[in-house]
């Protein structure tokens, strides 16, 4: 049995509803109206909304990093993530991934544009995972009526993914701007058009919570392959290099007798300090390697502010891990 797609099952929708419009067969009878002028309207905007929102909802999925949260939509079976620059703000960084049911992934940021705010990542999990497909051919036009998905604020299992529904205001070349109001953890979330295609990734907010601005999905297109493999392209303020060595873990170590590195000092208010680790603990690993001095030398030169650096320590008997993100040197 051969499946349906997106664009057949609202083919048929629009086919039992009138919804063809000027020779495009999913393109909605609502999109063309200043308004809606009759309650018909309302509810041919909410079954449209209701017959995609359940698919959509399952691949929008919420990234932790540190201390902050962010969102995101998955594009592929196998866990491709399309997100903001400035959410995963780095490369082959890796990165929690919470499905709207709670499951926690691990993910890996690939590619970002510093310059249009696009990023995506890849789920390492095995998958199948939900996900869902985009607006190939641009076809979205000023004026179609949208809805943009987020986990507005954090992750909330009992809430759920937010759901705003708004129209397209404005397109320019490398960002498109709707009224569905977006708020912090929005970022990097998915906005789609009433077929349920994804047409962007939510960028910023401008002068009001009302004027949101995306990234559309274009301009992901435009640098797929590059995205892809990883690259850091431009020079934007959406996304900073890191400058080797200028990252600051903040401990003092020498040699210990039954192997590993003993803390002998730590800097208040360092990333150490705010990560648990005290004077006498004893680091086992430095990023998967056997700590020692010579390793915690090459590993910390290398890195720079904001990077990552995944620590395996003993502290009172326990054994602890956990990725940190380094701070600045005082």
């Amino acid at each position: 049995m051969i499946k349906p797609t997106l664009k057949a099952v609202y083919l048929l929708f629009a086919l039992s509803s009138g919804l063809i419009v000027g020779g495009y067969a999913d393109r909605p009878a609502f999109n063309d109206k200043v308004a809606p002028q009759t309650l018909d309207d309302f509810r041919e905007i909410q079954q449209a909304l209701q017959s995609n929102l359940a698919r959509a909802r399952a691949a929008t999925v919420c990234l932790q990093m540190g201390g902050g949260s962010g969102s995101a939509v998955i594009i592929s079976k196998d866990g491709l993530v399309l997100t903001a620059a400035h959410v995963t703000g780095k490369v082959d960084e890796e990165i929690k991934v919470i499905m709207e049911d709670g499951r926690e992934l691990k993910g890996v940021s690939l590619g970002l544009n510093s310059e249009t705010d696009s990023a995506m990542l890849q789920i390492v999990d095995e998958g199948p995972f939900p996900y869902v497909e985009f607006d190939e051919d641009d076809t979205t036009k000023l004026g179609d009526w949208v809805f943009s998905l987020g986990h507005s604020g954090g992750f909330d299992k009992e809430r759920g993914v937010n759901v705003r529904v708004g129209r397209l205001v404005r397109q320019a070349d490398s960002t498109i701007q709707s009224d569905c109001m977006l708020i912090g953890g929005d970022s990097g979330g998915p906005l789609f058009n009433m077929a349920g295609e994804l047409i962007g990734i939510h960028s910023r907010v401008g002068a009001s919570r009302e004027e949101s601005m995306h990234v559309p999905i274009r301009e992901f297109q435009s640098h797929w392959e590059e995205l892809k493999k990883g690259s850091f392209i431009g020079e934007g303020g959406f996304a900073k290099k890191s400058v080797p060595g200028s990252g600051f873990l903040g401990v003092i170590t020498e040699e210990a007798e039954e192997g590993g590195l003993r803390i002998t000092e730590i800097w208040e208010e360092s990333v150490a300090d705010e990560a648990g680790l005290k004077v006498g603990d004893r680091i086992l690993e430095i990023a998967g390697e056997a700590a020692t001095e010579e390793v915690m030398t090459i590993k910390v030169a290398g890195l720079g502010v904001g990077d990552q650096l995944k620590l395996k320590w003993m502290s009172g008997g326990e054994t602890k891990e956990e990725t940190l993100k380094l701070g600045e040197r005082p």
